[in-house]
């Protein structure tokens, strides 16, 4: 049987560190394949790229519950195309959580109507992902059940403890960034986002990302090379220089 993929782009952070602009509708212009005449914004350079790879059947996009910044202004910041009623791949909307991993687990339950091996999980904010990178995801998930792109560390990392004092020296050559698209079989990524609210809940566990989740409930994880140029927008200055505030 051939596997059926989904992904899901998250946009329902509030972007405080942006000043209050939702990062995610802010438009790129020629930066991303638009033009003056034609903007891509944030999110649509970053949907774009998954809907234009065969084999993605359902796009999943998480926005804010504010009403003001939802769905609706999520469906704006999209190309028109995207969001036609008889669009291929089939896109939805849900309302994220007060964090991006409940915000998955939304999307993840919402999925759990369709027939869906498996999903990709990718940042809204990281609009210059490459379709190459896409793929290879895709093509490792259906070997290995979990996967993330990593991006070498240029810097030499130290680990502090409680009062700023470096404890621990860790390797450079073993250790990498995480990216996304972050990509798991499915229902079993749902299942360990069940297990990570409940500890959540219970032992106040905070989860950075689903390859931290997926490695806590269900197993290993394997990596692929990241790529320099899928930079997340995080600051004012990470937009080029003409669209920053």
């Amino acid at each position: 049987m051939d596997p059926i993929f989904a992904a899901i782009i998250c946009a329902a952070g509030a972007s405080s560190r942006m000043g209050g602009v939702k990062k995610e509708y802010r438009c790129l212009n020629d930066a991303a394949g638009g033009s003056p005449g034609n903007p891509l914004t944030v999110l649509g350079a970053a949907v774009t790229a998954f809907a234009s790879v065969p084999g993605i059947s359902y796009i999943v996009i998480t926005v804010p519950p504010d009403p003001e910044q939802g769905e609706f202004a999520a469906r704006k910041a999209l190309p028109p195309h995207l969001t036609a009623q008889n669009s291929s791949p089939k896109l939805l909307f849900v309302p994220g959580g007060l964090s991006r991993r409940e915000s998955v687990h939304h999307a993840l339950s919402l999925l759990a109507a369709y027939p869906v091996s498996h999903v990709l999980i990718h940042d809204g904010a990281r609009p210059w992902v490459s379709r190459d990178l896409i793929c290879r995801t895709m093509e490792t998930v259906i070997q290995y059940r979990a996967v993330v792109p990593l991006v070498p560390l240029i810097e030499t990392p130290k680990e502090t403890d409680s009062a700023g004092f470096v404890i621990r020296h860790p390797k450079r050559s073993s250790m990498g960034t995480a990216q996304t698209p972050q990509g798991f079989a499915f229902p079993d990524i749902l299942r360990a986002h069940e297990g990570a609210a409940e500890r959540e809940i219970s032992e106040g566990i905070e989860y950075t990302d689903d390859a931290e989740v997926w490695g806590e409930f269900i197993g290993k994880v394997a990596s692929i090379p990241g790529e320099s140029g899928n930079r997340k927008i995080t600051f004012p200055q990470d937009l080029p220089e003409k669209e920053q505030l």
